[in-house]
C-alpha cells in the first residue's frame, strides 16, 4: 500500500516573493490554485521519469499538507485543526510545455512528477520551517516557510471555500526561489526542517 493515497493533490503557484520574480511573474493577489493528478505520485527513493515530450524539467521543492479532517468553508482561524500533518513534496514541472500550453495540467501532470514523503509529522508549526533542495549535494534551494505569501491556514481556509478537502488530500504549498532543470542521472534531496529529507533520483523515460 502506498503510504499516501489521496483524493486529489492541490497546489499552489507562485507562493514566494523571490520565486514569482524568478520567471518574471507578478505575486498573485489571491492564491493561484492548481491541480496534480494523483497518478503523478512518486514513493520516496524513486525515479522521477524525464518525458520526451519535454526538453526542460524543473524541480521545486515544497512543503506539503496533509488534510487529516474533512474541509467545506473552513474560516481560516479553525484551519489547521482539519490538517493531520505535514511532510516534504517535490512539484516535477515540464517548463517549456507549462509555458507553452498557457495552462498548467500537462506541465506538472507527468507521472513521477510528484515525489512526496517521508513521512506524515504533526504538531509542528508550519510557519517556522526551513527548507532546502540539493542536486547532487550542490544547496540548489533555501527558504523559510515564513516567507509564503499566503500561509498554511489561509490556503486551507480558500481552497476549502471552492474544493471539499478530503482526509488524505495533499496540498503543495509552493516553491521558493532556486528552481532549475534536472537531468538523467540526478541525485535530489528536499529537507525541511522536523520532518526529515525526501530524496529521488533521475532518469530518461524510454518509450
Amino acid at each position: 500500500m502506498p503510504r499516501f493515497a489521496p483524493s486529489k493533490i492541490l497546489c499552489v503557484g507562485r507562493n514566494y516573493r523571490a520565486h514569482a520574480a524568478e520567471l518574471g511573474n507578478e505575486v498573485p493577489a489571491e492564491p493561484l490554485f492548481f491541480l496534480k493528478p494523483p497518478s503523478c505520485l512518486l514513493e520516496p527513493g524513486g525515479v522521477v521519469l524525464l518525458p520526451p515530450e519535454s526538453e526542460r524539467v524543473d524541480f521545486e521543492g515544497e512543503l506539503a499538507v496533509v488534510i487529516g479532517k474533512r474541509a467545506r468553508r473552513v474560516p481560516r482561524d479553525h484551519a489547521l485543526d482539519h490538517v493531520q500533518g505535514y511532510t516534504i513534496a517535490c512539484d516535477v514541472t515540464a517548463r517549456d510545455l507549462q509555458k507553452r500550453d498557457g495552462q498548467w495540467t500537462r506541465g506538472k501532470g507527468f507521472d513521477t512528477f510528484c515525489p512526496v514523503g517521508p513521512e506524515v509529522v504533526s504538531g509542528v508549526d508550519p510557519s517556522a520551517l526551513t527548507l532546502e533542495l540539493f542536486v547532487n549535494d550542490e544547496r540548489r534551494q533555501h527558504a523559510r516557510t515564513s516567507e509564503m505569501v499566503f500561509d498554511v491556514a489561509d490556503l486551507v481556509a480558500r481552497a476549502s471555500a471552492f474544493m471539499t478537502l478530503e482526509p488524505g488530500d495533499l496540498l503543495l504549498t509552493g516553491t521558493p526561489e532556486g528552481v532549475g532543470p534536472l537531468a538523467p542521472g540526478d541525485r535530489v534531496r528536499v529537507t525541511i526542517s522536523e520532518l526529515g529529507e525526501l530524496c529521488f533520483t533521475v532518469a530518461q523515460e524510454m518509450h
